[in-house]
């Protein structure tokens, strides 16, 4: 018996339970799950920035260097609309959507910028929504096309 015969390499048995058009899962996945969850969670946080700037307009103060450089409506607009995008986004990343890995990349850049521009107003919390909009970025460019074919 030669060694190919006893590992059963190239067999084509009759039978052969073995499936070869399941998606070949590797660790990478992962980070699509994390940069999907991410997304929806740094869209629900944005929404509510929005709504909380709609609704009460005196909530986010203006200190002396400044925060705002328009109308506190407009920022809550701007910030509700991104953010339902974003939660949207998430959860069409995970089925792998092409439109949402190339908008995910565009959202989680501008709300790296937006919050850039609130960096002097809360420096911790502005530090971690960048980095892990980085973290997303990096996820979506880099391991995007596994999610197509790992999608459910």
């Amino acid at each position: 018996m030669t060694d190919a015969q006893a590992t059963g390499a190239g067999s084509t048995a009759v039978g052969d339970s073995r499936d070869t058009t399941q998606p070949k899962f590797t660790a990478w996945v992962g980070w699509i799950w994390f940069a999907a969850l991410m997304m929806i969670l740094l869209g629900f946080f944005n929404a509510l920035y929005g709504l909380v700037a709609l609704f009460n307009d005196t909530y986010y103060a203006v200190g002396a260097r400044g925060l705002l450089v328009f109308d506190i409506t407009q920022w809550g607009w701007i910030h509700l609309i991104v953010g339902l995008a974003a939660v949207v986004t998430g959860f069409a990343l995970r089925r792998g959507a092409m439109w949402a890995r190339v908008l995910a990349v565009v959202l989680a850049s501008i709300n790296a910028v937006a919050h850039l521009a609130f960096m002097s107003a809360n420096p911790w919390w502005a530090v971690v929504a960048i980095v892990f909009d980085v973290l997303v970025i990096w996820a979506v460019i880099v391991h995007g096309g596994e999610m197509k074919e790992n999608a459910y």
